[in-house]
């Protein structure tokens, strides 16, 4: 079955949506065949085999119970120039707050909150997850592939961790691949209106820092922070600073530090 067949929806907010029943990973893939595609490309599956979620650490669910859906973010200012570099580090954020927004739409009575850097969360649990590959060419940044993968119709018994959910265990309603097409149909809009909006500006993140600002649920939070060489950290988020990094102002020492790489947990009890 075609891709235009099972989400046509989405079919139509694409410049080329390419489904595929199996692959490994719809980012890889999308990477690999880069240059042959343009702004806005995307490449989706109900059963990837071989994800990656952040830090290269595997991931993976039930196929056909999980929508994999990767989009190629070839993004120009007016003028036809690549965005500033600092401005390349906002894709996953904005990608977060697109995607939360649209499960938000699709569950307005539920709890829907993006956590830093870019999972989104209901009630606390984990639905959907984004991964940013950069795509260079000859070693210069030339696009932008964003992956997502969003828990469709999973069970609570097949959940890939204790702190996951997913969309249909929280109320949504219909199959895989009807509710994958209303929520990424929902999430390519809002995500081609915060990319437009960044390339209008010409980089300059500042009103897109507050759009995301004011969704993530990290914000204003106590945190640990784990950071890629093991320490552990402890503060209070404070806010984003203009590169996206997550500022966190440290227990002990009352100092402000920056979390460019790691994993941080909301703290409830601690």
């Amino acid at each position: 079955m075609s891709g235009g067949d099972l989400f046509p929806l989405a079919s139509a907010e694409s410049s080329d949506f390419d489904y595929r029943e199996s692959t490994g990973s719809t980012n890889a893939d999308l990477v690999a065949e880069a240059a042959q595609k343009g702004d806005f490309a995307v490449i989706a599956s109900l059963g990837q085999t071989a994800g990656r979620g952040r830090l290269d650490r595997a991931w993976s669910a039930p196929v056909g119970e999980m929508l994999a859906a990767s989009v190629l973010l070839r993004t120009r200012t007016a003028s036809g120039a690549l965005l500033p570099v600092e401005a390349w580090g906002w894709y996953p954020l904005i990608a977060g707050g697109a995607l939360r927004a649209a499960i938000d739409d699709l569950l307005p009575d539920r709890e829907v909150t993006l956590k830093w850097p870019n999972d989104v969360q209901i009630g606390g649990q984990k639905v959907s997850g984004l991964l940013a590959d950069l795509v260079t060419v000859d070693g210069v940044p030339d696009a932008v592939v964003m992956g997502s993968g969003i828990n469709l119709t999973i069970a609570a018994e097949n959940l890939p961790t204790p702190t996951s959910t997913s969309l249909t265990l929280e109320g949504a309603t219909g199959t895989a691949a009807e509710i994958g097409d209303r929520v990424f149909t929902a999430y390519l809009k809002n995500l081609r209106a915060l990319v437009e909006r960044l390339a209008a500006s010409g980089g300059d993140t500042s009103g897109i820092r507050d759009t995301v600002v004011a969704v993530c649920d990290t914000v204003g939070r106590r945190v640990r922070v784990e950071l890629p060489d093991g320490e552990n950290r402890y503060g209070t988020a404070t806010g984003l600073d203009e590169a996206g990094r997550l500022l966190v102002l440290q227990d002990d020492v009352d100092t402000e530090f920056a979390v460019a790489a790691g994993d941080v947990t909301h703290l409830r009890y601690e």
